[in-house]
């Protein structure tokens, strides 16, 4: 169905004509103000004056075209969109590629534009284009130590003098002091290395900003989800044990104060490095302590909106070695060993604190050592090579006689069976060829060949045998005399 209402063009020639008809135009000054011959002009003003503004429509409107679809294919179609490819707007096939699958899954051929004002006027398509998420700028904390932003930024920093490094960045979201380390990778002993070296600088900050990486957050297992307990990475567990909140950031534009200081030593950082000649990780970080940082925090750090410094203290007699650390839980076995990394460890408990099947945590420090601590106790302990031997029962052998023989079928076992049927039509074969007697000898040599093909495979030096292989032992698949008829 076309257009009903009257155009924008349409329109203005019915105000033309109404001041024509009012006598404050001539009709040839209409005919000039429509842009149209003055004949033309006389023509619509006989239909205006005839059929008033609805005379000035176009005679086609409200008509459907000769050339448009049926109606039951328009149905067919919307119908087929609907169900095959229809869906929220950022799910659905746009005209043209719904188009090419109906043609191909259906066989409906369709034009892709006549589809597209097709899906239009039903509400299936848009033109509404996908956009990026709406971003408000967040203002900066108050506080020194209220929000620190962490992250590791891959680069070629020297540039093929040594190899490629991460930069593990820390920036105060309150002042944009930066505290940096470089590393092989962004593993949890970087991310690590670089918190303690802050902590020890300037304190314990209240929270951390960090991506989602299963370095820093991770999502919860089964487990952890039935029994309601929030996962916890390594990193994670270590800022528990300081009381760091870690809060995930959904893109990278929320950590802007920090991709924005990558930016800032991507361009400066490598140009130095380059200026010292210097070629190694140890040597970068080395430069970055004594020189590049303290520069860096005088040209871009900022005072914070509060003087209070939200930044505490480490606790007197807080062993961060026992912080910044891997643990893992064991679960000491009958023997008192604990298994850890393809190593024994055979403890040895002080006092009655400590019991066979009892969890103990195993630490691995930074430096590689291994200590097992259950509470607050550290538990002493040796390695040993391998498990010590259990002694068998009395009376009883540790690998008691020969192995088991195999299951001997029966006569009537499928196995016999079938061997026993093609037997028996060989025979007839060969009574129908030769004599009685011929017969019998026939049938004697395809016996032994028989026996001589399902002989034992395994009769091997150690008397081990194959349970399903025939052999003599088993029975032969040819019953007594009677199966010779």
């Amino acid at each position: 169905m076309g257009r009903t209402a009257m155009s924008r063009k349409e329109l203005r020639r019915a105000g033309v004509m109404s001041r024509v008809r009012a006598k404050d135009l001539k009709l040839m000054e209409g005919a000039e103000l429509l842009g149209v011959s003055y004949r033309q002009g006389k023509r619509l003003w006989k239909r205006y004056r005839e059929q008033g503004a609805e005379g000035l429509k176009h005679g086609n409107a409200g008509r459907g075209s000769n050339r448009a679809k049926p109606r039951k294919m328009r149905k067919q179609v919307l119908g087929l969109v609907r169900k095959h490819y229809g869906g929220e707007p950022g799910e659905r096939f746009g005209p043209t590629l719904a188009a090419e699958q109906m043609e191909k899954d259906h066989g409906v051929r369709m034009d892709a534009e006549t589809l597209r004002r097709w899906m239009r006027q039903e509400g299936l398509w848009s033109r509404q284009r996908k956009r990026k998420p709406y971003r408000k700028r967040r203002q900066r904390k108050e506080h020194f130590g209220e929000l620190v932003q962490m992250d590791g930024s891959f680069e070629c920093w020297l540039e093929g003098r040594g190899p490629r490094g991460c930069l593990m960045d820390m920036v105060d979201d309150a002042t944009g002091t930066t505290l940096s380390q470089m590393g092989e990778e962004e593993t949890t002993w970087a991310a690590a290395d670089c918190l303690r070296a802050w902590v020890e600088k300037y304190g314990i900050p209240v929270a951390l900003y960090v991506d989602w990486k299963n370095v820093y957050l991770r999502a919860p297992t089964p487990k952890e989800q039935l029994r309601g307990e929030a996962p916890l990475t390594q990193f994670g567990r270590m800022c528990a044990k300081l009381e760091i909140g870690v809060i995930g950031a959904s893109s990278p534009q929320a950590k802007g104060r920090c991709e924005r200081n990558h930016g800032v030593h991507q361009d400066r950082l490598i140009k130095l490095l380059r200026l010292r000649k210097v070629s190694s990780l140890e040597q970068a970080n080395g430069y970055l302590e004594r020189e590049y940082l303290p520069n860096h925090n005088r040209r871009f750090a900022v005072a914070p909106a509060k003087r209070a410094d939200y930044h505490r203290r480490v606790e007197r007699g807080l062993d961060l070695r026992k912080v910044f650390c891997l643990e893992e839980k064991r679960t000491v076995s009958q023997d008192w060993v604990v298994r850890y990394q393809n190593r024994l460890l055979q403890l040895e408990p002080r006092g009655k604190y400590l019991a066979a099947g009892s969890q103990v945590v195993v630490q691995q420090w930074r430096d590689g050592s291994v200590h097992v601590v259950q509470g607050d106790r550290e538990v002493s302990w040796k390695e040993i090579a391998s498990l010590p031997e259990r002694e068998s029962s009395p009376g009883r052998e540790l690998w008691p006689g020969p192995p088991p023989r195999g299951h001997k079928p029966a006569p009537d076992h499928p196995w016999n069976r079938a061997a026993a049927r093609e037997w028996r039509r060989k025979q007839r074969r060969q009574e129908e060829h030769c004599g009685n007697d011929a017969a019998v000898e026939a049938v004697e040599s395809q016996k032994q060949a028989f026996h001589r093909s399902h002989e034992p495979l395994g009769n091997l030096a150690n008397g081990a045998r194959f349970p399903h292989s025939h052999s003599a032992d088993y029975g032969s698949p040819f019953p007594a005399e009677e199966g010779i008829v």
